[in-house]
C-alpha cells in the first residue's frame, strides 16, 4: 500500500500542506448577488439630472440607507440618504433619490449590500449629466469581504464546519455504533474539541461580521453598535441561534460522557471506579441497568438528532439554500446533506482516534459504522444531485464557472473516499471478534511472556503498583521514598501501555484497517476544504444568468473592435496597413488598444511617429489622445483607454514615415 511506513502525524502534516495549497488556489469569495442593471446606465451621459439612481440585482439583497451613495465630481455625497425599495415580483431593485438641479459633470455611484446567502457584495460606476467633467470622485478599489478580515472570516467558516462534523459525527458514532467509546479518552477529547471549535469559530464569525460586511477594518470587531445591527440581520440571527444550540449541546456532551459512559462500563459499574465497586457497595440489578441504558440511549439519540438538525439549519437558512430556486425544498435537503456529511466524516474521525489511541475496537462497532457510512453516502448522492442541479443548472456550467469546477473537484474527492472506504470494508470483512477485540491468544501469550521479565527487570516491582512502596521499603530497609515510588509507578504504567500497544498493533488486519481509515480521513480534510470554498463561490446558475443578462444588453460588447486602415504618406515606402484592435471596445475604462503597422507585403515595420485619438462629435467629446507604447517591431500597445460614453466615435490615426511624409486617416467605430 502507498501508506506503508507512514506515521499518522507525518501524513497529517502532508494533508495540512495540501490544504494550504488548495486554500491558496481558491479565489476570493465571488459576489453571489450581482448587479445586472442600473438607471442611469454605467458610463452613460444624460441630458438632465435624473430623479433617482436605481440598481437591479440578480437575487435578493439586504441594503440600508448608507448602502447606496452618489458622489459629485468633488466627492461630496448628493443623494437624499434614504433607500427606496423598488422590488416588484421577481425583480430585485433599489434606488436613492437625487435633488433637482444637479450641475453637469461626472457622478460616481458606490454601493454595497449583503446577498440573501449572507455574503457581502459591492461595486461602483460613473455616469455624467450634460457632459463628462474633468474630475470625478475616486472609485473605491477594495471590495468588501476581502483582505485580512475576509481571510479570517473564511478560516472561521472552515473551522465551524470542521467543529460541526467532529461534534455531531463523533457523538453519533458513540450512540449508534460503539457505546463503549463513551469511556474512551481519545473519543471524548475529539467530541469536546469539536464543540469548542464550533463555538469559538461561531463567536469569531459573529464578531467579524461587522468589518466583513462593512469597513473591512479588523478593529471594528469591537464596534458593539455594529454587532447589534449584525444580530438583527438574518446571518447574525443564525449565528446567535447556533450559540444557543451549542449551550444545549454542552449539556448533551456532559450526559454522554457522564451518566451514559458509567452505564456502559464493562462490569456495569461507574466508569471512574478502578476497583470494580459501584461506589455504594451494592451492584445494580442487571435488568434495571439494561432498561436504564435503553432509555438513556433513546433520549440521547432523539435529543442529539434535534440538536444536530438545529445546528445544520443555522447554515441552511443563511447560505446558498436560502435563496434561488425552491428554497422551501432546498433548505431541508441542505440540512440532510450536512447531517450525512457529519455522520460519515465525523464518525470516521472517531473511528480513527479509536484505532490509534484507544483500546481495541470491537468488530461489531466497525461493521455498524460501515453501515452508517454507506447510508450517509446514499443520502449524500441524492441530496448532492439535487443541489448540483439547483446551483449549476447546465452541463457546460460545470466547466465554464468556478463553482462548477470546484464541484467537479468535490465529486472526485468523494469518489476517492468511496473507493478507499471499499478497501476499509474489505479489511473489516477479514476481521474476527478475536482479531479486533484482542490479539490472537497465542501471540498475546508469547508477547506477555517476553514482556514480563522486562517489567520485573526495569521496575524491580510486581505488576500491582500499589505494592511498589512495600517492595522498595523491603529492599532498602528504610522508609519508602515518595519520589522513587512515583517513578516506579510511572515506569510500570508506561511499560504496561507499551505492551498493550505492541499486542494491539501486531495484528496485520488491524494495521490495514487503520491505514485505510487514515487515508479516508486525509481525503476528508481536503473534501471539507473544497466544501467550504463552494459556500463562498458564486453559484454557477447565478453566474450564467448574469452573463446572459450582460449579453442581452450588448450582444457584441465582449467582442473587440478590429479596424484595418490602409495608408499612403506619399513618400518612398509610404504605403502600408495599420491594424487596430480595441478590446473589449466598451465605454468606460479598461480598454486595451493594440496597433500593428505592416508594409504592403504584410511584414511588420516601424515608423518614426504614430498617433491615435478618439472624438465623439455628438457629445462634443475629444479628441482624446491615446498614450501608445512601442512593444516591438511594428507593434504599439496602450492600456486603460478611456471612452467615457457609448456612441459612434471617430478614430484618428496619424502615421509619419519620414521627416516630411505623414497622413491622417479617420474611421468610425461604435462603442457600447
Amino acid at each position: 500500500m502507498v501508506l506503508t511506513g507512514f506515521r499518522p502525524r507525518r501524513l497529517l502534516v502532508v494533508v495540512a500542506v495540501l490544504f494550504g495549497v488548495l486554500a491558496a488556489g481558491v479565489a476570493p469569495a465571488a459576489a453571489h448577488a450581482a448587479l445586472t442593471g442600473s438607471d442611469p446606465a454605467q458610463g452613460s451621459v444624460v441630458a438632465h439630472a435624473p430623479e433617482q439612481v436605481a440598481l437591479t440585482f440578480s437575487e435578493g439583497v439586504a441594503m440600508g440607507n448608507d448602502s447606496l451613495r452618489v458622489l459629485d465630481p468633488q466627492g461630496k455625497r448628493v443623494d437624499r440618504g434614504k433607500l427606496r425599495n423598488l422590488c416588484s415580483g421577481s425583480v430585485v431593485k433599489y434606488g436613492a433619490g437625487l435633488p433637482p438641479g444637479l450641475p453637469n459633470g461626472t457622478y460616481t455611484v458606490a454601493w454595497q449590500a449583503i446577498s440573501a446567502d449572507s455574503h457581502p457584495v459591492s461595486g461602483a460606476f460613473t455616469f455624467s449629466i450634460g457632459a463628462p467633467s474633468k474630475t470625478a470622485a475616486a472609485v473605491p478599489q477594495q471590495q468588501v469581504g476581502g483582505g485580512l478580515v475576509g481571510a479570517l472570516y473564511e478560516i472561521a467558516r472552515y473551522l465551524a464546519y470542521a467543529g460541526f462534523v467532529l461534534l455531531v459525527g463523533g457523538a453519533a458514532f458513540v450512540v449508534a455504533c460503539r457505546p463503549a467509546a463513551a469511556r474512551v479518552r481519545s473519543v471524548q477529547r475529539l467530541v469536546v474539541r469539536g464543540w469548542a471549535l464550533l463555538t469559538g469559530a461561531t463567536l469569531a464569525m459573529l464578531l467579524l461580521r461587522t468589518p466583513y460586511t462593512g469597513s473591512g477594518k479588523l478593529a471594528d470587531v469591537f464596534d458593539f453598535g455594529g454587532l447589534q445591527q449584525v444580530v438583527m440581520s438574518k446571518p447574525g440571527a443564525a449565528l446567535l441561534s447556533r450559540l444557543l444550540l451549542l449551550a444545549a449541546a454542552a449539556l448533551f456532551v456532559a450526559v454522554l460522557f457522564g451518566a451514559y459512559a458509567r452505564l456502559h462500563a464493562p462490569d456495569g459499574t461507574d466508569a471512574n471506579d478502578t476497583d470494580g465497586s459501584d461506589g455504594t457497595g451494592e451492584a445494580e440489578d442487571a435488568e434495571d441497568a439494561a432498561k436504564r441504558r435503553k432509555d438513556l440511549t433513546f433520549g440521547l439519540a432523539a435529543g442529539g438528532t434535534v440538536l444536530a438538525a438545529g445546528l445544520a439549519t443555522t447554515w441552511a437558512i443563511a447560505e446558498h439554500a436560502s435563496t434561488g430556486l425552491q428554497p422551501a425544498v432546498a433548505m431541508p435537503v441542505d440540512v440532510l446533506h450536512l447531517l450525512a456529511v457529519a455522520a460519515w466524516l465525523g464518525g470516521l474521525a472517531a473511528l480513527l482516534v479509536s484505532l490509534y489511541w484507544g483500546p481495541p475496537v470491537e468488530r461489531t462497532a466497525v461493521r455498524r459504522f460501515s453501515r452508517v457510512a454507506f447510508g450517509s453516502v446514499l443520502v449524500l448522492v441524492a441530496t448532492g444531485t439535487y443541489q448540483s442541479w439547483r446551483q449549476v443548472g447546465s452541463w457546460h456550467a460545470l466547466t465554464d464557472t468556478s463553482y462548477g469546477q470546484l464541484l467537479l473537484v468535490k465529486v472526485g474527492l468523494v469518489a476517492v473516499m468511496v473507493a478507499v472506504a471499499g478497501l476499509s470494508r474489505r479489511w473489516t470483512g477479514r476481521l474476527t471478534t478475536a482479531t479486533l477485540g484482542t490479539a490472537r491468544t497465542n501471540h498475546t501469550n508469547r508477547t506477555e511472556s517476553t514482556a514480563a521479565p522486562a517489567v520485573a527487570q526495569d521496575t524491580s516491582a510486581p505488576s500491582d503498583t500499589e505494592d511498589a512502596p512495600a517492595a522498595d521499603t523491603a529492599g532498602s530497609g528504610g522508609p519508602a521514598d515518595p519520589a522513587r515510588v512515583a517513578q516506579l509507578a510511572r515506569q510500570q504504567a508506561a511499560l504496561v501501555t507499551a505492551r498493550k500497544k505492541r499486542i494491539r498493533d501486531a495484528d496485520p488486519v488491524r494495521r490495514g484497517l487503520r491505514r485505510s481509515v487514515l487515508t479516508e480521513a486525509a481525503v476528508a480534510v481536503l473534501l471539507l476544504a473544497v466544501t467550504t470554498a463552494l459556500t463562498t463561490t458564486e453559484p454557477a446558475r447565478t453566474a450564467e444568468a448574469v452573463k446572459a443578462a450582460s449579453a442581452d444588453r450588448s450582444p457584441d460588447a465582449n467582442q473587440p473592435r478590429v479596424l484595418n486602415v490602409p495608408f499612403d504618406t506619399g513618400g518612398a515606402d509610404g504605403k502600408g496597413t495599420a491594424r487596430l484592435d480595441l478590446d473589449p471596445g466598451r465605454s468606460g475604462g479598461g480598454n486595451e488598444l493594440r496597433l500593428r503597422i505592416a508594409d504592403p507585403s504584410g511584414k511588420a515595420r516601424d515608423v518614426p511617429q504614430v498617433e491615435v485619438s478618439f472624438t465623439l462629435g455628438a457629445k462634443k467629446l475629444g479628441p482624446l489622445p491615446v498614450a501608445l507604447r512601442h512593444s516591438g517591431t511594428g507593434h504599439w500597445t496602450a492600456s486603460g483607454v478611456q471612452l467615457p460614453v457609448p456612441g459612434r466615435w471617430q478614430l484618428s490615426l496619424l502615421v509619419r514615415t519620414s521627416d516630411f511624409d505623414q497622413v491622417t486617416e479617420t474611421r468610425n467605430v461604435t462603442i457600447d
